[in-house]
């Protein structure tokens, strides 16, 4: 079977393409190019990395630059949501448009049968469902990418533990056998959210407020703040003895967020979400989660509301994935969210 790989330089990518290889597949290893003015950009050494794998297993080579498209379709846009705001996933809006949008559709153009990633993720049944090794698992940024995909990709790595990919990694004497795990957002290199939204937003510093209105404390701009945050502004009056605050609300307009040694209102029990841009498979889920490797929370659908049997406050603009057990029934982003 013609089988493309998406090669990223990394352990996890090579040692797909390795086990594809070993199973008797036609394999193509394909490096996507990102790379975006005035960041930390690793497409060189990730290039020469995914080249060295390619040569040392003896498959084709091939290179498509994506970073325009990226540019605008990822990282703009996500941009745009944190000024207004809100909460974007950048590295599930990738996988939606990058990975599995236009890469994806230039591999099959391209005569691939299959298109393969080193994701921690399976595909059963044409489904997609979580990763074997629960602490590397990323079926959640995987969520909104439409199910029909699934019936053309390949994740050899999905079934195995990061402790085995490593091991085969040597096994297959890879030359980026010790490379260690990226961090950073994706294809930005070694850089955090935070980071990134003070070069793009300029964020101006604003008022904490309490739940009567009174201003408490001091932030560094309303953009850098997610609803439950408890760090990273200031309380006027603050002690050693003074509670946790959490972030309850916030206003992009005048530029402040409310915060509460109250974690969530007395009595609250549950969370009412409603989404949009629903990629929804199946409409029994039994569990959610809205951040990646988050515990899942035991969730129901009523209508066209997810109901969260816990109090949360889930940032509007993230993406809640809805699970069955381990298998990934869908996401959304989260348009509203409601604790009661």
């Amino acid at each position: 079977m013609n089988v493309f790989v998406g090669l990223s330089g990394g352990v996890d990518s090579a040692v797909s393409a390795a086990l594809l290889k070993e199973q008797g597949h036609d394999v193509v290893g394909v490096f996507i190019r990102i790379s975006l003015p005035g960041y930390p950009c690793t497409a060189g050494v990730d290039k020469v990395d995914a080249m060295r794998v390619a040569a040392h297993l003896k498959i084709p080579f091939q290179e498509i630059d994506l970073s325009e498209e990226y540019e605008q379709r990822v990282f703009r846009a996500s941009v745009k949501e944190f000024e207004q705001g809100r909460t974007p996933n950048p590295d599930v809006l990738c996988n939606r448009e990058i990975k599995f949008g236009l890469f994806y559709d230039w591999a099959r153009a391209q005569g691939a049968e299959m298109v393969a990633t080193g994701h921690y993720a399976q595909v059963k049944n044409n489904s997609l469902y979580a990763g074997v090794d629960t602490e590397k698992d990323q079926s959640y940024f995987l969520s909104l990418v439409p199910k029909e995909i699934f019936a053309h990709v390949l994740f050899p790595i999905g079934h195995l533990q990061k402790s085995e990919v490593r091991r085969l990694a040597k096994k297959f004497k890879l030359p980026n056998a010790e490379r260690p795990d990226s961090q950073g957002l994706c294809f930005l290199g070694p850089i955090s959210i935070t980071d990134m939204l003070k070069h793009e937003t300029s964020p101006l510093p604003g008022e904490v407020l309490d739940e009567e209105g009174n201003v408490v404390g001091t932030h560094e701009g309303v953009q850098l703040y997610t609803l439950g945050q408890r760090h990273g502004f200031t309380l006027t009056a603050h002690t050693p003895d003074t509670k946790p605050h959490y972030v309850i609300a916030k206003d992009p307009e005048f530029n402040t967020i409310t915060v509460s040694a109250n974690k969530f209102p007395q009595g609250a029990q549950k969370t009412e979400i409603e989404l949009t841009e629903k990629n929804w498979f199946s409409e029994n889920p039994t569990v959610a989660r809205y951040r990646y490797r988050q515990t899942l929370i035991p969730a129901h659908v009523e209508g066209e509301i997810v109901v969260l049997e816990e109090p949360h406050y889930a940032p509007e603009g993230q993406i809640l994935a809805l699970y069955n057990k381990d298998e990934c029934i869908g996401a959304g982003v989260i348009q509203k969210s409601r604790v009661y």
